[in-house]
């Protein structure tokens, strides 16, 4: 008989869900998939899963290319738990719950008179799921979206709801910073805003050697915010700046290329390019060509409200892979990676061929700052001690097909990166690096975490295969009775890859647990039993338990078609400005 717990799970669960990632480089099929709308759900979530012995992911818009949410287990979403709890004008502070999306957050902030400071290059995923993977903007004068968190309430293996910050629980509060999803479930975010504004934007056509002479000394100081796509075959760049301004919002100048009819544009040409590699740098050509000029000099601006002004369209389907190093560096960086792009005499000294392999653009090259970071995170992967740069080699997927070069580019590209002792984005797609290059590299950071997350989940109800490969969780002394591991990756209908996992400690078919709820037929699944106990040296840390929060009296939200324009999609008119406005 099912107890009053499993019945309020199974009130909001499916167990015919399909996830996938954003881009559809991933996809796979929970045995359930929870959407809780309470604290008192999510707790019980958590404990009703370690009773059956079951992994628990949490996951938002899945904008991570990577499978690093990935799951045959239990899937939680929070998009139904997702309002703000309470505002403090006077210290400009948001307390929110953990599902709110990026854009929800800064349109209730803005009611207020408030904006977030710093935004990466879209605004759709959750608050939890920006911070846990340390996503960044572009200015040297901010650090991590983290930065901005103030306290945390986590759910822990055990089910207790913790709340943390840099003056309570501060070890929970550094290893929860940047999770990774695998402490628990963030559940609240208190997070601090600043006044609101506008920003003044302009970009500008201009050569790599013009990118390059102006490094050390006006590129990335001369206004707040800056960031350059950089054309490896014209050798050229556009650099993006904004200025915090009052002057009267005006939009960019429309294009009858800059809509629908640029974006199915570049997006077929891509497409061809999958069977004609060798159009690649011809379609660079044409299709920057069309939008910024054939010309250096020319230029384009605007001015938008911030929360806005920082957004930019991701276009396609794609793989991303992005790593950080010294801005220091830069310059090199980009020599070497462009003389191995174009085949020049020696290649930049990476130690493959580039023959016959052609690339898409642009390559981005953004900054920060966390040099003065008031609470660093364990898992920060930011160069400490002076400013960072992040090169991003983004390939397209054009209708959903992986680009032919992908896998000798990213091999090329990551030996670069860790030639020159670079760390790569979490989120992304890094393929060519061992989890015994990222324990060196994150050093003392990393056994911190390590030692934080064992004691709030001893038996890795939070771990799964990406854990396991990226950071080496489950393969030396310590074993993890709820880890899941990946068993097969297959061909999916729609081009990506269906993954399935087991997890080592299943107590068999989920219909054990709730009657006449079918699971997936998965038969590689493991049927040996198991029991473990989720004692936590977080149990009684501060006194803490569950909180229950009076709900800020904010209007009712719903996501409408401004937001799209940033999610991999042109304007409905055939004309516009919405799709190469901020590349």
């Amino acid at each position: 008989m099912e107890s009053l717990t499993d019945q309020q799970v199974l009130a909001h669960s499916t167990a015919k869900h399909v996830h996938h990632t954003w881009a559809k480089t991933f996809q796979c099929r929970p045995e359930l998939y929870i959407k809780p709308q309470t604290l008192e759900e999510i707790q019980n979530i958590v404990r009703l899963a370690h009773k059956r012995r079951r992994r628990l992911v949490v996951v938002g818009c899945g904008h991570s290319p990577s499978d690093l949410t990935c799951s045959s287990s239990w899937m939680v979403n929070l998009d139904d738990y997702n309002r703000v709890i309470k505002v403090d004008k006077a210290r400009k502070t948001l307390l929110v719950q953990g599902g709110i999306r990026l854009r929800k957050l800064n349109s209730e902030a803005n009611k207020e008179g408030l904006t977030m400071r710093n935004l990466g290059s879209i605004d759709e995923q959750s608050i939890v799921g920006a911070i846990a993977t340390g996503t960044h903007g572009s200015s040297l004068k901010h650090g991590l979206l983290s930065e901005s968190v103030r306290s945390l309430q986590i759910v822990l293996a055990n089910g207790q709801a913790v709340r943390c910050s840099k003056e309570q629980s501060a070890e929970l509060f550094k290893a929860a910073l940047i999770s990774l999803g695998a402490l628990g479930i963030i559940v609240e975010v208190e997070f601090e805003m600043i006044d609101a504004g506008k920003i003044e934007w302009e970009q500008e056509l201009v050569s790599l050697n013009h990118v390059l002479t102006t490094w050390e000394n006006t590129l990335w100081t001369q206004k707040e915010y800056t960031r350059v796509w950089w054309m490896p075959y014209m050798k050229r760049a556009i650099v993006w700046s904004a200025e915090k301004t009052d002057k009267t919002l005006r939009p960019p100048q429309e294009s009858w290329y800059g809509g629908s009819v640029g974006f199915h544009t570049y997006h077929n040409l891509l497409w061809l390019s999958n069977y004609a590699p060798w159009i690649l740098p011809w379609v660079e050509w044409f299709v920057f060509g069309m939008q910024y000029g054939f010309s250096t000099g020319n230029k384009t601006s605007a001015v938008e409200d911030l929360r806005t002004g920082l957004l930019m369209n991701c276009l396609y389907s794609q793989f991303v892979n992005e790593w950080a190093l010294p801005l220091s560096k830069g310059p090199e960086a980009i020599t070497r990676l462009s003389a191995w792009i174009n085949g020049e005499p020696g290649a930049g000294g990476i130690p493959f061929s580039s023959k016959g392999l052609y690339v898409h653009c642009p390559i981005e090259v953004r900054v920060s700052d966390t040099s003065e970071t008031r609470c660093r995170p364990y898992l920060d992967n930011t160069v400490h001690d002076g400013p960072t740069l992040y090169l991003n080699a983004t390939l397209y997927r054009p209708y959903l097909q992986d680009p032919p070069c992908w896998k000798r580019y990213y091999e090329a590209f990551e030996w670069l990166m860790q030639e020159m002792g670079a760390k790569p984005h979490y989120a992304k797609n890094f393929s060519y690096t061992s989890s015994e290059y990222l324990s060196e590299k994150l050093g003392e950071g990393l056994t911190q975490w390590l030692k934080v997350r064992h004691d709030a989940d001893p038996d890795g109800m939070f771990l799964g295969e990406w854990h396991r490969r990226t950071l080496g969780l489950g393969t030396a002394d310590i074993k993890y009775r709820l880890q899941e591991r990946e068993v097969s990756r297959q061909k999916a209908s729609d081009g990506g890859k269906l993954w399935v996992g087991e997890v080592t400690a299943s107590a068999g078919p989920a219909a054990e647990a709730f009657g006449d709820v079918k699971p997936l037929n998965v038969r590689t699944r493991s049927e040996s039993p198991g029991a473990s106990s989720s004692a936590s040296s977080f149990d009684m840390m501060h006194g803490a338990e569950a909180e229950k929060s009076i709900l800020y009296n904010g209007s009712e939200y719903d996501d409408d078609e401004e937001g799209v324009r940033f999610h991999g999609n042109p304007r409905t008119r055939m004309t516009g400005t919405a799709v190469f406005d901020k590349m």
